[in-house]
């Protein structure tokens, strides 16, 4: 398929920042980026804002029944009903920008290059140019939807066009040959390519799944096909955010932690 024959708006953008990042779409004329409410961060003027009912692709054109039904289906994926629609009702380029909602990195995804589909996890999508359907995706093995550790609902883009997608810390693509299988963490999955078999493993062993502090099970995932994997998932940042702010550190309030703090050349 050429770039040519996209039927999505095709929209062109650039990646700013290192860690707390957020991604510039240029709009022609008439063209129209959709993004999840409270990601906007701003844009030029001559650019339209508008809640739309869902995600405005084309596979909402089946009246009010299939709106509503799109729609609803993001509540699974724990989305609002609404999508935000940013149009450049101008002349010339505008700007419009959206930021990452915490510390790592916004992936560009581009669906023509990567079969027409990417499974995500349900909080990742950020923005998209007007046209990628935003779903979801049932994992379809029990074992998988039970204890996946990231849940039995994933998010799912389809289209022809740019979608941005963000993740935790450091995010890398690692690309799987056929058969070639890689055990991860469920929380560091991010997103893989539709040819992907996405599959949970029990860790296996007493003293592992006793004393192993990594869970008990493992996201396996066979290829061929492409995989993006994170190093920081929210998830594992707000627990260890939560855990300091809950218990006192062993150091603090003990004489013992205090020497320790003023050796460390902390103490004030």
């Amino acid at each position: 398929m050429s770039y040519s024959s996209r039927t999505n708006h095709d929209i062109d953008y650039k990646i700013v920042g290192e860690q707390m990042q957020y991604v510039e779409i240029e709009l022609d004329p008439s063209e129209t980026a959709i993004a999840e409410s409270g990601s906007f961060m701003m844009m030029d003027d001559g650019i339209q804002m508008q809640t739309i009912f869902g995600d405005g692709s084309r596979q909402q054109d089946s009246g009010i029944l299939g709106k509503l039904f799109s729609a609803g289906k993001r509540i699974l994926t724990g989305e609002s009903l609404f999508m935000t629609a940013f149009t450049n009702v101008g002349y010339g380029k505008k700007r419009v920008s959206f930021a990452s909602p915490y510390p790592g990195k916004i992936i560009p995804m581009d669906l023509l290059e990567l079969d027409g589909m990417l499974i995500c996890q349900k909080d990742a999508f950020l923005c998209a140019a007007k046209g990628v359907s935003v779903g979801i995706s049932f994992q379809r093995r029990l074992g998988t939807g039970l204890f996946g550790g990231e849940g039995f609902i994933m998010q799912k883009l389809e289209g022809d066009g740019m979608a941005f997608v963000h993740a935790g810390g450091h995010v890398f693509e690692k690309q799987l040959m056929p058969g070639e299988t890689l055990r991860i963490d469920t929380g560091c999955l991010v997103a893989y390519t539709r040819q992907i078999n996405f599959d949970v493993q029990f860790v296996g062993g007493i003293r592992n799944t006793i004393f192993g502090g990594e869970g008990l099970f493992f996201a396996t995932l066979t290829g061929p096909g492409k995989v993006w994997i994170q190093t920081l998932p929210i998830s594992r940042l707000a627990g260890r955010i939560l855990a300091y702010g809950t218990y006192n550190r062993k150091e603090e309030g003990s004489l013992l932690g205090g020497l320790g703090n003023l050796l460390d050349g902390d103490g004030r």
